[in-house]
């Protein structure tokens, strides 16, 4: 059974930028755009590397530990050494609150 659970605040997180939120055993990163939030599985699939310890550039986060990249909209690896695509999770923003369903 899937749940929304809180993240943060729009404002805690700076626009073109990535945030480690943990919850439980797992490790999710979120990303901001402007007013567009996404979501992914925390851990590269490479190496699981942090990909909050990594780097935006538009739609791409690349991996701080071997520099493979995914598309945070669809979560597809698209640059080695990064091969497995990562999770992605549904994203929403209410009441300037930033929530993902787990």
């Amino acid at each position: 059974m899937s749940q929304w659970i809180r993240v943060a605040s729009l404002d805690e997180i700076n626009d073109e930028d990535v945030t480690r939120f943990d919850h439980g055993a797992k490790s999710f990163a979120i990303y901001r755009l402007g007013s567009r939030v996404y979501a992914s599985d925390g851990l590269c699939t490479h190496e699981q590397a942090h990909l909050a310890d990594g780097f935006l550039f538009e739609h791409e986060i690349e991996c701080p530990k071997h520099n493979g990249r995914f598309d945070i909209r669809d979560g597809r690896a698209v640059r080695v050494p990064a091969c497995v695509d990562m999770r992605i999770y549904p994203t929403k923003i209410e009441d300037g609150d930033i929530f993902i369903e787990i």
